[in-house]
């Protein structure tokens, strides 16, 4: 086994350097005794609006339940269906099924593994309720041409695109660009109705207290949770630059080194890019993998399984070779790690590693 180690996400490196504004925060909230929503959490989504240039945020327990919600408040169920990507995390499918709905899978364009909006619109039918795009990476997906309201998921994609659709799903897992200390999430909309119907759901629908107007769930942001991202979310900023640098270098240094296959593709750069993971495609992926694996690099394939081959949607009647491009995507894609403390000698063994590979 290698003595080098680089991870794929330095979570405890990251909050060192404002430990003790944690603390605090974890502490003001602590001898405060309000837990469940509460003053950080209104403080927190005032701040989350402002950063995002949307009009109203609303603090929520996850991205997978922002995602859930944002189609409850649309009134999607049975008999409707959703379209979004066969490529992505699986919350994104996942929150249509549980609905009701049908997921309607659309193939992803070769470049930025997004989904492919052409593709999107023709999938689209007279039963269509929604579109999910997936701003996939940290990359701003294209947006299909449609008139029924887009959720955008943006779970991995905070500050790389102004919203366009009804709204834009945030997720805030510890690995996300803005990490909190455990689940939570966040939904970013222009519509103040919208927002509204959003925070009554997350509550069960009710207001005030015990009278129920809609069936909702418990979907409340804890106000711990809260606090902790009130205090990283001004540092958010400077990681995303950190992560563009690493971004650059890694060009940098794949260009500088041989030995590296004209076969293994970088992501393309585009403007506004976070980078929330820096996927490469390459040949040979799982053995690569393993090879970086045992040299102490750790990496991630997201994702090794399109939607549409997935058993629990096997009943949709989906085959393979239905999605051409998302699953030579699956076959190839592999993370390397891209966090903002990531230092030059560790991004230099990386590609000496893949080089030494090949």
């Amino acid at each position: 086994m290698s003595a080098v180690r680089v991870p794929l996400l330095d979570v405890s490196a990251q909050n060192a350097p404002i430990r003790a504004q944690l603390l605090e925060a974890i502490t003001r909230v602590v001898d405060s005794g309000t837990f469940i929503m509460g003053p950080e959490v209104q403080a927190f989504e005032v701040e989350l609006a402002a950063f995002s240039g949307c009009r109203h945020a609303v603090g929520l327990s996850s991205g997978t339940d922002a995602l859930l919600v944002a189609l409850m408040a649309l009134g999607v169920g049975p008999g409707d269906e959703v379209v979004t990507s066969t490529f992505s995390f699986y919350a994104t499918a996942g929150c249509i099924a549980r609905v009701g709905a049908r997921p309607v899978f659309a193939d992803i364009e070769p470049d930025s593994l997004n989904l492919d909006p052409a593709a999107a619109a023709a999938a689209c039918g007279p039963r269509t309720k929604a579109v999910i795009p997936v701003h996939l990476f940290g990359r701003a997906s294209r947006l299909p041409a449609v008139q029924v309201p887009l959720i955008e998921d943006a779970a991995q994609s905070i500050g790389a695109a102004p919203l366009s659709g009804i709204a834009s799903c945030l997720s805030f897992f510890p690995s996300k660009n803005l990490g909190a200390f455990g689940d939570a999430g966040a939904l970013c909309t222009n519509d103040q109705s919208f927002a509204d119907r959003v925070a009554l759901l997350r509550t069960h629908g009710s207001r005030p207290k015990y009278v129920h107007h809609l069936v909702g769930g418990n979907f409340r942001l804890d106000a711990l949770q809260a606090a902790v991202l009130r205090v990283k979310l001004p540092h958010l900023p400077r990681h995303t630059q950190a992560r563009r640098a690493h971004a650059a270098r890694y060009r940098q240094l794949f260009a500088a080194t041989p030995r590296i296959p004209p076969e293994l593709a970088l992501p393309p750069d585009v403007p506004g890019h976070i980078y929330n993971q820096f996927v490469v495609r390459a040949p040979r992926r799982d053995a690569l993998r393993a090879h970086l694996t045992a040299v102490g690099v750790a990496t991630e394939i997201y994702y090794p399984l399109p939607f549409h081959q997935q058993p629990c949607f096997k009943d949709l009647g989906y085959r393979e070779g239905a999605f051409p491009v998302a699953e030579a995507a699956c076959r190839e894609v592999l993370a390397l790690p891209i966090h903002p403390e990531l230092t030059e000698a560790q991004q230099g063994y990386v590609v000496e590693q893949i080089a030494a590979f090949y």
